[in-house]
């Protein structure tokens, strides 16, 4: 059946009749570059860079033609698979590395949806993909494009879950792995990469310095740079969490999703793919996002209410997967935050630590601090007044399982 109706989710069209095609967009000021290797941000807007913000240039993926026909529905009554999610990608899907990223999870947590009195409460569990968060979708479409283009060597600097998922999924897509890790990482984080067979590079420093250091490494010695923002396949890969709880929900979009940010990749792939399913014609709805951060790693939510990035503030967070000083996806993220209407909300650590221990107490689901943030912002909201409504359909996006950071798991556990 071709006709279906848009408010239900469905393809308004005749899906596959025109196959999709994929480029790179300018967040700025829109200018088209073909995908192809070494290709990261826009040539005029990155050469506005200024000193201490975020990347200037971003570029996303944009799709254009109609929907693969699987993601066609089907009379009502009948049944037929989820199409598959990786078809709304730009890399052909025979070059992703064989390893099982994605199709995680949707938890509903009886429990909890009583203790809060929200029953259309969900848990998307992305401590399930293979290196255990949600970094793995971003390297897995990395390591196909590599694949895709004959190339070996990516480089990466990471707080630690990029690196080891990148160092993970990079051994199973037969790449060498260049990793630039700052001296604070969790242990776990770092042995992880380690056992994967990265190449590691200790950094006395922070997340910042090593951004700049494994940026300046792909400029003199070439390399696919994998860095969060700067390679616009880290957006592409992420938005593929929002395909998948479009369609674990029955085709429906969720009223709101708590996100947990630092640089605001996570946040604008979610949005992403979203947008992707409204631009084919596969829902007429955008959720309501609400971009959680630390409170003593806020620079998004800051821009967010005064109406631009200022002045550098030093990241002190144990929520380390969104600790970040610059957030170099902030321009993208702050533009798709003020697009569709979205909300910030920061939480304290000692809010962070405590949400961790509640979440797993109450539905058996053990999620990294940065992760817990979601559930803190939920947990904010509600102690506000601002919180979701009985009848909501709310997703807590959980990014990284708690295995992560044991050391900061315990403070919860001693307190």
């Amino acid at each position: 059946m071709q006709r279906i109706l848009r408010g239900l989710g469905l393809c308004a069209g005749r899906c596959g009749d025109r196959p999709l095609n994929f480029e790179y967009s300018c967040i700025e000021c829109g200018n088209s570059y073909p995908i192809v290797a070494g290709r990261y941000l826009c040539d005029d807007c990155s050469s506005r860079q200024g000193e201490d913000e975020p990347l200037r240039g971003l570029l996303e993926v944009r799709l254009s033609g109609d929907p693969p026909a699987e993601w066609m529905v089907i009379e009502p009554g009948e049944s037929a698979p989820d199409p598959d999610v990786r078809g709304l990608l730009p890399v052909e899907k025979d070059f992703l590395p064989p390893v099982p990223v994605g199709g995680t999870p949707l938890w509903a947590p009886t429990r909890l949806r009583r203790e809060l009195e929200l029953g259309g409460l969900f848990l998307k569990d992305e401590g399930a993909n293979p290196t255990g968060s949600l970094k793995d979708r971003a390297s897995y479409l990395v390591a196909g494009f590599a694949a895709e283009h004959g190339l070996k060597d990516v480089i990466v600097a990471s707080t630690g879950n990029a690196g080891s998922s990148m160092a993970g999924v990079g051994a199973a897509g037969n790449l060498r792995v260049r990793l630039y890790l700052p001296d604070s990482a969790p242990e776990a984080k770092m042995i992880q990469a380690l056992q994967y067979g990265a190449n590691l590079i200790r950094v006395d420093g922070d997340y910042d310095t090593a951004f700049d250091m494994s940026l300046a490494y792909v400029t003199e010695r070439g390399g696919l740079s994998r860095n969060t923002a700067h390679n616009p396949l880290t957006v592409e890969g992420k938005k593929t969490v929002s395909l998948e709880i479009f369609l674990q929900l029955g085709r429906r979009v969720p009223d709101l999703i708590y996100v947990p940010t630092g640089d605001g990749v996570i946040l604008s792939g979610v949005y992403k793919g979203f947008e992707d399913l409204l631009t084919l014609g596969l829902t007429n709805v955008m959720p309501a996002l609400v971009c959680v951060q630390a409170r003593g790693s806020a620079a998004i939510s800051r821009a967010h209410e005064r109406g631009e990035f200022g002045p550098v503030r030093p990241a002190v967070t144990v929520a380390d997967s969104i600790s970040v000083n610059v957030p170099r996806g902030g321009f993208f993220a702050l533009d798709r935050l003020k697009r569709h209407g979205g909300r910030c909300v920061t939480v304290s650590d000692e809010a962070i630590i405590a949400a961790q221990r509640r979440l797993s107490a109450s539905s058996g689901l053990f999620a990294e601090p940065a992760a817990a943030a979601a559930f803190a912002g939920l947990l904010a909201d509600i102690e506000s007044g601002s919180g979701p409504m009985a009848g909501d359909l709310v997703v807590l996006l959980l990014t990284g399982s708690g295995l992560k950071d044991i050391a900061t798991a315990l403070r919860g556990v001693r307190s």
